[in-house]
């Protein structure tokens, strides 16, 4: 896992910015399953409470939780 990807992601998710994972994928230039494989990564092993809102068509983190990400 890269690093600089991850930080983006956490960026685009406080945003609400995501958007469909296939426009997530445009965005940081990779498939659908490698943004797939971020989010399980984030979600398993960093414990980020990261989940895809259908209203606002984008990852955001669970009220129930909060992922910091500290620079």
């Amino acid at each position: 896992m890269d690093i600089r990807i991850i930080i983006e992601l956490d960026n685009l998710i406080n945003k609400e910015i995501t958007g469909s994972p296939k426009q997530l994928a445009s965005k940081l230039s990779m498939t659908e399953r490698t943004v797939y494989n971020y989010i399980s990564f984030m979600k398993k092993t960093l414990n980020a409470p990261i989940v895809y809102d259908y209203q606002r068509m984008s990852y955001v983190y669970n009220s129930d939780g909060e992922f910091k990400f500290i620079r």
